[in-house]
């Protein structure tokens, strides 16, 4: 007995449907309700909502393709800007139901001009006897746009007198995104985390064929075992099992164990997913340098310059203002001359040393700098010419609001703020290896 049933739709694509969907039959049978007929009019928006991972995209593109109904799927996060969405809909409105390949560019600069052209392009592809469907994906951003766009999209049905249906998805709830002045309220729908259950029966769809699926079940069992409490995104667990599989077939592989024998076979896995438990989501290695250590035996750690505890991702310029703060927070402020002058002479090293100098400087922790000798040392290490624009200032405040820098004193000196790099040794070395940058060169204590 199918889950999926419809009147409107031939049994056999309503069939083929419910199996690339798998667990949820439910939220795919409410959707149908809800769109009825090709030929009827339908709700004029609808609200999806669900955590990352939960299907939401996935379940929508399946569903249109599959009864080839016709749409324009647009991401709010590539189309970033109110024209470059209204624009991407006509352009993609060109090509539909056809789904050719359409390139002439169409300017749309008003919600005005959207809805004439929407009309002329509804009538031009004789799509006014069915419905038109609009998915606007990561709909979120939509908020930061004009705020006329929202309520528009929300009753587009109604200022274009056509049968169009809009349909928004997004990770977060309704009521932020309602304006205060009101709007048409959408339908509001929500799509359930996948159950541990639905994890199983959907992983254990993509047995490889040298195998038997009750092998392959069983794996999927023992990776959800160890992860299912940290971990619950299912393009995460379906990386983890793709990557983790052959660790775990090596036993029968090698003749040691047949596919039933799960003790040896847990055995076998059980310390290299703990070791995959260290690094989920973090991405801190490659698949391939990630299987080659499991056929080594080695640690993550052992890669060099490769951990993401150690760096944090920056901005270009962000990343040479933090090398720049480093260095002037363990150098002496003579050693400037040595290090950032061209034409510097030669200075040796035991000029500068003084009693209180012979000591570390890593040692005796930072020392807070003024900015003018921050900026000094930024422009003397990036190769190209930064301007002192305020981008470069804001991104400053920005390591302060992360905690990489410290300002040091208070507001209102008539001298200008100092500050003092937090980071540590090996933080800084990470950073400077992702823009080629050699910071020990140009550090006193390892003169």
């Amino acid at each position: 007995m199918p889950n999926v049933e419809h009147p409107a739709y031939p049994a056999a694509d309503l069939l083929h449907l419910e199996g690339l969907v798998p667990c949820r039959e439910s939220q795919v049978s409410m959707l149908l309700s809800l769109f009825g007929e090709r030929q009827q009019f339908s709700f004029p928006s609808i609200f999806i909502y669900g955590h990352t991972s939960s299907g939401k995209t996935y379940v929508m593109k399946t569903l249109l393709t599959t009864l080839q109904l016709p749409h324009v799927f647009v991401n709010c996060v590539e189309y970033f800007t109110s024209r470059l969405l209204l624009e991407e809909i006509l352009t993609q409105l060109q090509s539909c139901p056809s789904g050719t390949e359409q390139t002439s560019p169409v300017r749309c600069d008003t919600l005005n001009d959207f809805v004439r052209l929407f009309k002329q392009a509804l009538a031009s592809q004789e799509l006014q006897d069915q419905t038109l469907y609009i998915v606007l994906d990561r709909a979120e951003q939509l908020r930061e746009m004009e705020p006329n766009i929202l309520p528009a999209f929300l009753r587009l049905q109604e200022l274009t007198d056509r049968n169009v249906t809009v349909i928004l998805l997004s990770e977060i709830v309704w009521e932020l995104f309602r304006p205060n002045i009101g709007c048409f309220e959408p339908f509001t729908m929500y799509f359930p985390d996948y159950s541990i259950g639905h994890l199983q029966k959907i992983l254990s769809q993509n047995h490889p064929p040298e195998y038997s699926a009750d092998f392959y079940a069983a794996y999927i069992n023992i990776l959800l075992g160890v992860f299912y409490m940290v971990c619950r995104d299912l393009k995460e667990l379906r990386h983890l099992a793709a990557l983790n599989f052959a660790k775990y077939c090596e036993p029968v592989v090698r003749g040691e164990a047949n596919e039933r024998d799960t003790r040896k076979l847990w055995k076998n896995i059980e310390p290299h997913l703990k070791k995959a438990m260290q690094t989920v989501y973090l991405r801190e290695i490659s698949s391939s340098q990630w299987e080659r250590l499991q056929h080594d035996g080695g640690e993550p750690g052992q890669l060099k310059g490769l951990s993401a505890h150690t760096h944090v991702e920056l901005p270009y310029y962000s990343k040479f203002l933090l090398i720049a703060a480093y260095l002037a927070s363990y150098n002496p402020v003579r050693t400037d001359k040595r290090f950032f002058l061209k034409h510097h002479g030669k200075i040796r090293k035991t000029n500068f040393m003084k009693k209180h100098e012979k000591t570390s400087n890593h040692l005796l922790g930072p020392k807070p700098f003024p900015l003018d000798r921050l900026l000094a040392i930024l422009y003397s290490i990036v190769d190209n010419r930064v301007a002192p624009t305020a981008n470069i200032f804001s991104q400053i405040t920005s390591l302060v609001t992360l905690q990489l820098l410290s300002m040091v004193g208070q507001n209102d000196q008539l001298d200008g703020p100092r500050y003092k790099c937090t980071v540590s040794l090996d933080f800084i070395r990470a950073i400077a290896r992702t823009v080629n940058f050699d910071i020990i060169k140009y550090l006193y204590d390892f003169l």
